[in-house]
């Protein structure tokens, strides 16, 4: 019982609580192509966005919070905003891997936050998702706030933060949001959190994970059962577009398999072959675009 209760904060330390982290070092699961580590490395977008100038906005979330995000409006005047959600120990400006092609090529207004517990924004801890829901509420309201009630909204969220835009799309929405893009989501917390303990410590979830559910919900306040994107994409209304690499084991492409199939709203779907987490964009850019720019030509007015 002891051993079980401080393996428990163990892990919630180590993937949980604000903090340096270094266990994802020469994690195999998270080895990155030559390919795509060229775009992520040396790719022209990393110099595109150092040369823009974005603006800083700030809420307060429903915990008292102070988050902040870089919002960047378009050359040409548009209604149309992407609201991005980065990954894991990421940080708003990674996005702009994606944000260049919504700029230069579609015209949209970007709009990336940090996630609570992440860059600029406070919180000592990393809500996965299901906190941060709630926080992509209130962008979403400060979006419309600046834009006038006409604008037209996307959420485009990478891992953690597909899971994200997921476990938002589950709330009650304004019209204004039109579709969802989810890249290598996973199904819920506590099924991320199972699918790694197997994979990097050879330990089965039980009777560990049950308690560091209890732990998370003690420290954080929330529970990794509850931050679940599954249940949230069955109340959806908006659409979605899936898209996983095949080759994903940090994140299996299987979970994306189970979202789609319990999507209540519209969705589509996407695998890419050969992919890795997180690198389909890197990879096969013509073809996510291509996807992306069908999707939401569906659903942009």
């Amino acid at each position: 019982m002891v051993i079980n209760i401080v393996a428990s904060f163990y892990f919630y330390d180590l993937a949980i609580k604000r903090e340096k982290k270094d266990f994802l070092v020469g994690n195999d699961d998270l080895t990155v192509s030559s390919e795509a580590m060229d775009v992520f490395i040396e790719g022209s977008w990393r110099d595109w966005e150092s040369k823009q100038r974005f603006a800083e906005w700030s809420i307060h979330s429903f915990d008292g919070l102070k988050l902040f995000g870089n919002y960047l409006e378009a050359e040409e005047p548009t209604n149309k905003t992407v609201i991005f959600a980065h990954g894991y120990l990421g940080k708003s400006r990674d996005m702009a891997l994606y944000g260049q092609h919504y700029y230069e090529d579609l015209g949209y207004n970007i709009f990336s936050p940090d996630l609570r517990g992440h860059g600029k924004s406070e919180g000592d801890y990393i809500g996965f998702g299901w906190h941060d829901r709630l926080d992509y509420v209130k962008w979403i309201d400060r979006v419309i706030e600046e834009q006038g009630p006409d604008t037209e909204i996307i959420l485009h969220g990478l891992s953690m933060g597909a899971a994200t835009v997921l476990m938002t799309s589950g709330e009650d929405l304004p019209d204004n949001v039109k579709a969802v893009i989810a890249d290598s989501p996973y199904t819920s917390s506590y099924d991320l959190f199972d699918h790694q303990m197997e994979r990097m410590y050879n330990l089965p979830s039980f009777p560990v994970l049950p308690t560091t559910n209890l732990v998370t919900n003690m420290q954080a306040g929330y529970s990794l059962t509850e931050a679940s994107a599954l249940e949230q994409v069955k109340k959806a209304e908006v659409p979605i577009l899936y898209l996983h690499g095949d080759s994903d084991s940090f994140v299996p492409t299987d979970m994306t398999n189970q979202l789609y199939s319990n999507t209540k709203s519209e969705a589509d779907m996407t695998i890419f072959e050969n992919a890795g987490h997180g690198e389909a964009f890197a990879i096969y850019p013509d073809k996510y675009e291509s996807v992306l720019s069908d999707f939401l030509t569906k659903y942009m007015d």
